[in-house]
């Protein structure tokens, strides 16, 4: 099941749902009536996602009377971030700049970034260009979390995913590189587009091999495969449970591959005005507007 956050043009209200062929089908309509995501996440029940199977097409929502939203607008807390998680980006980085990017990991490198509130598809971001001078893109498979997770095996990893989304790590590469963190750099307002969905983990094999992607003003920049990650999804719920209590709703973003802006020779930053695409097989595409 796709999971989306949405508001309706009629009334601006912010609903939940879930997206079927070309409409929205509101979750209310199954008398599933949860205040938002994180909520439903939390709580839902097999009964009553089998009650959403059984929906009558007849109450969807056009796409074109909707606005989706971010699907988790406002995270419970910071987004756990993997850096360097893909060998080929490992290299771009070094080489845009070794002292910040280079070295042997043989660990993952974690951070957290800052998100009170994500960005919607199709909604604008915020290059903060007074003090931006390198904005750059990273499309990201996301994991959402459905339960309280401590101390999990890696081959019990898979039970506590809830579902996957698309996550747009936007990052000012000046900020991220004159600090010797980077967590500054990667949490500037605006700085976490998510969405257009969810997508219920049982829609995939575990692990997920999709195609990743971004297209800037739809010229192809970014173009892999997550099963190409370095630390992968089995190994990074194990390793932070080790000493960390991940709760339902929790966010982390796996890392992005090769073809970011900085990655190019000379790198290729945003600018106002460009359009940028992140897109996920099985999740869709979440496209955002650089202002």
């Amino acid at each position: 099941m796709k999971f989306v956050t949405y508001k309706n043009n009629k009334n601006d209200k912010e609903e939940l749902g879930i997206i079927i062929k070309n409409g929205i089908f509101p979750l209310k309509k199954a008398s599933i009536n949860y205040s938002d995501m994180i909520e439903l996440i939390e709580n839902i029940t097999p009964k009553e996602l089998k009650d959403i199977s059984n929906i009558n097409l007849i109450d969807l929502i056009p796409l074109e009377e909707i606005s989706l939203l971010s699907p988790i607008p406002c995270p419970k807390q910071d987004i756990i971030c993997l850096g360097i998680n893909y060998f080929e980006h490992a290299v771009e980085a070094a080489n845009y700049k070794s002292e910040a990017f280079g070295g042997e990991r043989k660990l993952p490198i974690y951070f957290s970034k800052r998100a009170k509130k994500t960005v919607s598809p199709n909604d604008f971001i915020d290059g903060h260009f007074d003090i931006v001078d390198s904005l750059d893109y990273e499309s990201e498979l996301g994991i959402i979390i459905k339960k309280e997770a401590k101390k999990v095996s890696p081959e019990k990893a898979f039970d506590y995913i809830f579902g996957y989304t698309i996550i747009n790590d936007i990052s000012a590469r000046n900020l991220q590189t004159r600090h010797n963190q980077w967590y500054l750099g990667k949490s500037l307002d605006s700085f976490t587009p998510i969405g257009p969905c969810i997508v219920t983990i049982d829609e995939f094999n575990n692990p997920p091999k999709l195609k990743i992607m971004s297209r800037v003003n739809g010229e192809l920049r970014q173009n892999s495969s997550t099963d190409l990650m370095i630390f992968d999804i089995p190994y990074i719920i194990s390793d932070l449970t080790k000493g960390m209590t991940l709760e339902a709703g929790t966010i982390i973003a796996t890392g992005t591959p090769a073809g970011v802006g900085m990655g190019f020779n000379p790198p290729r930053f945003l600018k106002s005005g460009d359009i940028v695409e992140c897109e996920i097989e099985g999740i869709g595409t979440l496209k955002n507007i650089i202002k």
